[in-house]
Protein backbone atom coordinates (compact mmCIF):
# COMPACT_ATOMS: atom_id res chain seq x y z
CA UNK A 1 0.00 0.00 0.00
CA UNK A 2 1.17 3.35 -1.19
CA UNK A 3 1.15 6.55 0.48
CA UNK A 4 0.53 9.90 -1.44
CA UNK A 5 3.01 12.56 -1.14
CA UNK A 6 1.86 15.09 0.73
CA UNK A 7 2.44 18.96 -0.41
CA UNK A 8 3.04 21.77 2.12
CA UNK A 9 0.20 24.00 2.57
CA UNK A 10 0.43 27.75 1.15
CA UNK A 11 1.49 30.35 4.15
CA UNK A 12 -1.64 32.32 5.15
CA UNK A 13 -2.55 35.54 3.61
CA UNK A 14 -2.28 37.34 7.22
CA UNK A 15 1.67 35.94 7.12
CA UNK A 16 2.04 36.94 3.57
CA UNK A 17 1.09 40.37 4.19
CA UNK A 18 3.04 40.41 7.78
CA UNK A 19 6.15 39.18 5.85
CA UNK A 20 5.64 42.17 3.54
CA UNK A 21 5.43 44.74 5.48
CA UNK A 22 8.54 43.83 7.45
CA UNK A 23 10.75 43.84 4.42
CA UNK A 24 9.50 46.96 3.44
CA UNK A 25 10.01 48.71 6.65
CA UNK A 26 13.43 47.28 6.31
CA UNK A 27 14.13 48.82 2.90
CA UNK A 28 12.51 52.35 3.97
CA UNK A 29 14.44 52.15 7.69
CA UNK A 30 17.75 51.77 4.85
CA UNK A 31 16.69 54.54 2.57
CA UNK A 32 16.28 57.05 5.36
CA UNK A 33 19.74 55.83 6.98
CA UNK A 34 21.27 56.27 3.79
CA UNK A 35 19.94 59.66 3.46
CA UNK A 36 21.06 60.44 6.58
CA UNK A 37 24.48 59.21 6.09
CA UNK A 38 24.55 60.75 2.91
CA UNK A 39 24.12 64.53 4.35
CA UNK A 40 27.40 63.77 6.68
CA UNK A 41 29.11 62.48 3.66
CA UNK A 42 28.43 66.00 1.99
CA UNK A 43 29.04 67.88 4.48
CA UNK A 44 32.48 65.91 5.31
CA UNK A 45 33.42 66.26 1.32
CA UNK A 46 32.82 69.74 1.51
CA UNK A 47 34.82 70.85 4.27
CA UNK A 48 37.66 68.33 2.80
CA UNK A 49 37.74 70.19 -0.52
CA UNK A 50 37.80 73.29 0.95
CA UNK A 51 40.48 72.57 3.24
CA UNK A 52 42.53 70.89 0.67
CA UNK A 53 42.22 73.69 -1.58
CA UNK A 54 42.81 76.21 0.95
CA UNK A 55 46.46 74.18 2.38
CA UNK A 56 49.00 75.74 -0.30
CA UNK A 57 47.88 79.27 1.33
CA UNK A 58 47.61 78.23 4.48
CA UNK A 59 51.22 77.06 4.62
CA UNK A 60 52.60 79.50 2.48
CA UNK A 61 54.99 81.64 3.53
CA UNK A 62 54.64 85.85 3.96
CA UNK A 63 57.05 86.10 0.89
CA UNK A 64 54.55 84.06 -1.35
CA UNK A 65 51.46 85.87 0.17
CA UNK A 66 52.69 89.19 -0.99
CA UNK A 67 52.68 88.32 -4.47
CA UNK A 68 49.38 88.31 -4.15
CA UNK A 69 48.11 91.48 -5.32
CA UNK A 70 44.94 91.73 -2.68
CA UNK A 71 46.98 90.29 0.45
CA UNK A 72 47.99 93.26 2.82
CA UNK A 73 52.10 93.53 2.80
CA UNK A 74 52.64 92.42 5.53
CA UNK A 75 52.28 88.53 3.86
CA UNK A 76 49.84 87.69 6.79
CA UNK A 77 46.50 85.82 5.72
CA UNK A 78 44.92 86.31 9.00
CA UNK A 79 44.95 90.25 8.62
CA UNK A 80 43.18 89.69 5.21
CA UNK A 81 40.81 87.18 6.45
CA UNK A 82 40.17 89.19 9.73
CA UNK A 83 38.32 92.08 8.16
CA UNK A 84 36.32 90.12 5.76
CA UNK A 85 35.19 87.71 8.93
CA UNK A 86 33.96 91.16 10.41
CA UNK A 87 32.37 92.56 7.61
CA UNK A 88 30.09 89.31 7.09
CA UNK A 89 29.35 89.28 10.38
CA UNK A 90 28.61 93.19 10.19
CA UNK A 91 26.25 92.81 7.16
CA UNK A 92 24.56 89.26 8.52
CA UNK A 93 24.11 90.75 12.09
CA UNK A 94 22.38 94.29 11.15
CA UNK A 95 19.87 92.47 8.63
CA UNK A 96 18.92 90.32 11.15
CA UNK A 97 18.06 92.76 13.37
CA UNK A 98 16.38 95.21 10.73
CA UNK A 99 14.35 91.97 9.78
CA UNK A 100 13.45 90.17 12.71
CA UNK A 101 10.92 92.46 14.52
CA UNK A 102 9.32 93.36 10.76
CA UNK A 103 9.09 89.77 10.32
CA UNK A 104 7.63 88.75 13.39
CA UNK A 105 4.83 91.49 12.73
CA UNK A 106 4.25 90.30 9.50
CA UNK A 107 3.48 86.56 10.64
CA UNK A 108 1.25 87.42 13.23
CA UNK A 109 -0.54 90.14 11.23
CA UNK A 110 -0.89 86.89 8.70
CA UNK A 111 -1.58 84.08 11.61
CA UNK A 112 -4.03 86.07 14.09
CA UNK A 113 -4.91 89.39 12.90
CA UNK A 114 -5.87 89.67 8.96
CA UNK A 115 -8.91 88.00 7.47
CA UNK A 116 -8.81 85.03 5.68
CA UNK A 117 -8.73 85.87 1.78
CA UNK A 118 -6.61 88.84 3.04
CA UNK A 119 -3.63 86.48 4.86
CA UNK A 120 -3.72 83.94 1.81
CA UNK A 121 -2.80 86.90 -0.22
CA UNK A 122 -0.60 88.16 1.62
CA UNK A 123 1.48 84.68 2.20
CA UNK A 124 1.69 84.25 -1.49
CA UNK A 125 3.20 87.42 -1.62
CA UNK A 126 5.75 86.86 1.12
CA UNK A 127 6.89 83.34 -0.28
CA UNK A 128 6.98 85.44 -3.71
CA UNK A 129 9.71 87.84 -2.64
CA UNK A 130 11.85 84.31 -1.77
CA UNK A 131 11.59 83.08 -5.57
CA UNK A 132 13.27 86.46 -6.61
CA UNK A 133 17.03 86.08 -7.54
CA UNK A 134 19.56 87.62 -5.62
CA UNK A 135 21.41 89.80 -8.55
CA UNK A 136 17.82 91.10 -9.27
CA UNK A 137 17.70 92.54 -5.37
CA UNK A 138 21.27 93.57 -6.19
CA UNK A 139 20.09 95.68 -9.18
CA UNK A 140 17.17 97.09 -7.06
CA UNK A 141 19.62 98.31 -4.44
CA UNK A 142 22.00 99.72 -6.35
CA UNK A 143 19.86 101.52 -9.13
CA UNK A 144 16.66 102.28 -6.65
CA UNK A 145 17.06 101.97 -2.79
CA UNK A 146 20.79 103.84 -2.70
CA UNK A 147 19.43 107.11 -4.39
CA UNK A 148 16.36 107.34 -1.97
CA UNK A 149 18.04 106.17 1.03
CA UNK A 150 20.78 108.56 0.23
CA UNK A 151 18.80 111.88 2.56
CA UNK A 152 18.05 109.34 4.69
CA UNK A 153 21.66 108.49 6.01
CA UNK A 154 23.20 112.01 5.91
CA UNK A 155 20.20 112.97 8.25
CA UNK A 156 21.33 110.00 10.48
CA UNK A 157 24.97 111.37 10.11
CA UNK A 158 24.24 114.73 10.95
CA UNK A 159 22.15 114.14 13.55
CA UNK A 160 23.43 110.79 15.23
CA UNK A 161 26.53 111.23 14.25
CA UNK A 162 28.57 111.41 17.56
CA UNK A 163 27.54 107.90 17.33
CA UNK A 164 30.28 105.68 15.84
CA UNK A 165 27.58 103.43 13.95
CA UNK A 166 26.13 106.32 12.08
CA UNK A 167 29.40 108.33 11.69
CA UNK A 168 29.71 110.49 8.63
CA UNK A 169 28.99 112.41 6.28
CA UNK A 170 27.76 109.49 4.58
CA UNK A 171 29.05 108.96 1.25
CA UNK A 172 27.55 109.74 -1.73
CA UNK A 173 26.12 107.36 -3.66
CA UNK A 174 25.05 105.35 -0.84
CA UNK A 175 26.82 102.26 -1.51
CA UNK A 176 27.64 101.63 2.03
CA UNK A 177 26.85 99.02 4.25
CA UNK A 178 23.73 100.39 5.90
CA UNK A 179 22.15 99.91 2.49
CA UNK A 180 23.27 96.42 1.92
CA UNK A 181 21.95 95.41 5.25
CA UNK A 182 18.43 97.17 4.29
CA UNK A 183 18.95 94.93 0.65
CA UNK A 184 19.68 91.52 3.01
CA UNK A 185 17.14 92.29 5.26
CA UNK A 186 14.39 91.89 2.94
CA UNK A 187 16.20 89.22 1.19
CA UNK A 188 16.20 87.06 4.55
CA UNK A 189 12.61 88.87 5.29
CA UNK A 190 10.40 85.66 3.48
CA UNK A 191 12.19 83.07 5.46
CA UNK A 192 11.89 84.23 8.90
CA UNK A 193 8.07 85.93 7.71
CA UNK A 194 6.93 82.07 6.54
CA UNK A 195 8.25 79.90 9.17
CA UNK A 196 7.05 82.31 12.27
CA UNK A 197 4.02 82.22 10.29
CA UNK A 198 3.41 78.71 10.45
CA UNK A 199 5.01 78.28 14.00
CA UNK A 200 2.26 80.77 15.40
CA UNK A 201 -0.31 79.08 13.62
CA UNK A 202 0.89 75.98 15.45
CA UNK A 203 -0.51 77.53 18.33
CA UNK A 204 -2.45 75.21 20.46
CA UNK A 205 -6.65 76.61 20.22
CA UNK A 206 -7.58 75.94 23.81
CA UNK A 207 -4.47 77.90 25.08
CA UNK A 208 -5.94 81.03 22.59
CA UNK A 209 -9.38 80.70 24.07
CA UNK A 210 -8.36 79.97 27.60
CA UNK A 211 -6.33 83.60 27.23
CA UNK A 212 -9.48 85.30 25.85
CA UNK A 213 -11.91 83.60 28.32
CA UNK A 214 -9.67 85.01 31.43
CA UNK A 215 -10.60 88.31 29.83
CA UNK A 216 -7.52 88.88 27.87
CA UNK A 217 -7.25 91.23 24.88
CA UNK A 218 -5.96 89.81 21.58
CA UNK A 219 -2.56 91.80 21.88
CA UNK A 220 -2.51 90.04 25.38
CA UNK A 221 -3.62 86.74 23.94
CA UNK A 222 -0.67 86.91 21.13
CA UNK A 223 2.10 87.81 24.06
CA UNK A 224 0.81 85.61 26.81
CA UNK A 225 0.14 81.77 24.67
CA UNK A 226 1.11 82.63 20.93
CA UNK A 227 4.54 84.22 20.91
CA UNK A 228 6.10 82.16 24.08
CA UNK A 229 4.75 78.79 21.79
CA UNK A 230 6.53 79.85 18.73
CA UNK A 231 9.73 81.17 20.40
CA UNK A 232 12.09 78.50 19.26
CA UNK A 233 10.39 78.87 16.00
CA UNK A 234 11.45 82.48 15.68
CA UNK A 235 14.78 81.52 16.86
CA UNK A 236 15.26 78.85 14.39
CA UNK A 237 13.89 81.23 11.33
CA UNK A 238 16.24 83.76 12.44
CA UNK A 239 19.07 81.60 12.14
CA UNK A 240 17.77 80.23 9.01
CA UNK A 241 17.50 83.73 7.43
CA UNK A 242 21.05 84.68 9.33
CA UNK A 243 22.72 81.81 7.22
CA UNK A 244 20.91 83.08 3.95
CA UNK A 245 22.61 86.51 5.03
CA UNK A 246 26.39 85.20 5.51
CA UNK A 247 26.53 83.62 2.50
CA UNK A 248 24.67 86.02 0.33
CA UNK A 249 27.11 87.26 -2.64
CA UNK A 250 25.60 89.49 -5.54
CA UNK A 251 23.52 91.71 -3.79
CA UNK A 252 26.72 93.07 -2.10
CA UNK A 253 29.00 92.92 -4.66
CA UNK A 254 27.07 94.75 -6.48
CA UNK A 255 25.90 97.24 -3.92
CA UNK A 256 28.95 97.70 -1.34
CA UNK A 257 31.75 99.60 -1.83
CA UNK A 258 34.47 97.45 -0.65
CA UNK A 259 37.13 97.90 2.14
CA UNK A 260 39.12 96.01 4.45
CA UNK A 261 38.62 97.82 8.11
CA UNK A 262 37.34 96.84 11.13
CA UNK A 263 34.94 99.66 11.09
CA UNK A 264 31.42 100.07 12.32
CA UNK A 265 30.79 103.16 10.71
CA UNK A 266 27.72 102.32 8.43
CA UNK A 267 27.16 104.62 6.31
CA UNK A 268 31.04 105.34 5.54
CA UNK A 269 32.12 103.56 1.66
CA UNK A 270 35.17 102.02 1.43
CA UNK A 271 35.42 100.33 5.01
CA UNK A 272 33.61 96.67 4.82
CA UNK A 273 33.60 93.67 3.01
CA UNK A 274 31.58 90.40 3.15
CA UNK A 275 34.11 86.90 2.46
CA UNK A 276 30.86 86.09 -0.15
CA UNK A 277 31.24 88.88 -2.08
CA UNK A 278 34.93 89.00 -1.68
CA UNK A 279 35.34 85.90 -3.29
CA UNK A 280 33.20 86.86 -6.23
CA UNK A 281 35.42 89.76 -6.78
CA UNK A 282 38.51 88.65 -6.59
CA UNK A 283 38.20 85.04 -8.34
CA UNK A 284 38.31 85.84 -12.10
CA UNK A 285 41.65 87.32 -12.24
CA UNK A 286 43.42 85.20 -9.14
CA UNK A 287 46.59 83.32 -10.16
CA UNK A 288 46.55 79.68 -8.14
CA UNK A 289 47.93 80.99 -4.75
CA UNK A 290 45.15 83.73 -5.05
CA UNK A 291 42.58 81.20 -5.66
CA UNK A 292 43.89 79.01 -2.47
CA UNK A 293 43.89 81.99 -0.76
CA UNK A 294 39.91 82.50 -1.54
CA UNK A 295 38.99 79.32 -0.80
CA UNK A 296 40.89 79.62 2.33
CA UNK A 297 38.16 82.37 3.14
CA UNK A 298 35.76 80.20 2.11
CA UNK A 299 36.72 77.76 4.62
CA UNK A 300 36.39 80.30 7.03
CA UNK A 301 32.55 81.66 6.22
CA UNK A 302 32.12 77.32 6.11
CA UNK A 303 33.13 77.25 10.06
CA UNK A 304 31.18 80.21 10.74
CA UNK A 305 27.78 78.67 9.35
CA UNK A 306 28.63 75.63 10.99
CA UNK A 307 28.77 77.90 13.99
CA UNK A 308 25.68 79.87 14.04
CA UNK A 309 23.54 76.07 13.07
CA UNK A 310 25.47 74.55 15.70
CA UNK A 311 24.49 77.67 18.35
CA UNK A 312 20.80 77.97 16.99
CA UNK A 313 20.65 73.88 17.82
CA UNK A 314 22.21 74.87 21.37
CA UNK A 315 19.30 77.29 21.44
CA UNK A 316 16.43 75.76 20.56
CA UNK A 317 17.13 72.82 22.49
CA UNK A 318 17.42 75.03 25.60
CA UNK A 319 14.10 76.54 24.95
CA UNK A 320 12.41 72.90 24.18
CA UNK A 321 9.35 73.60 26.55
CA UNK A 322 8.31 76.41 23.97
CA UNK A 323 8.53 74.30 20.96
CA UNK A 324 4.78 72.48 21.33
CA UNK A 325 6.11 69.20 21.77
CA UNK A 326 5.12 68.75 25.43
Amino acid sequence: MTTEPTTPAAPAPAVRRASTRDRAGRIFAGLSTGAGALILIVLAAVAGFLLLEAWPALTAGAEELTSISWIPDDGSLLTYVGPLIFGTLVAAVLALLLAVPVAIGIALFISHYAPRRLSSALGYVVDLLAAIPSVVYGLWGGLVLAPLVQPVWQWLSETLGWIPLFEGPAATPARVMMTVGVVLAVMILPIITAVSREVFLQTPRLHEEAALALGATRWEMVRMAVIPFGRSGVISASMLGLGRALGETMAVLMILSPGLTYSLALLLAGRQQTIAANIALQFPEASPLGVSALIATGLALFVITLAVNMLARWVVARRADFSGAN
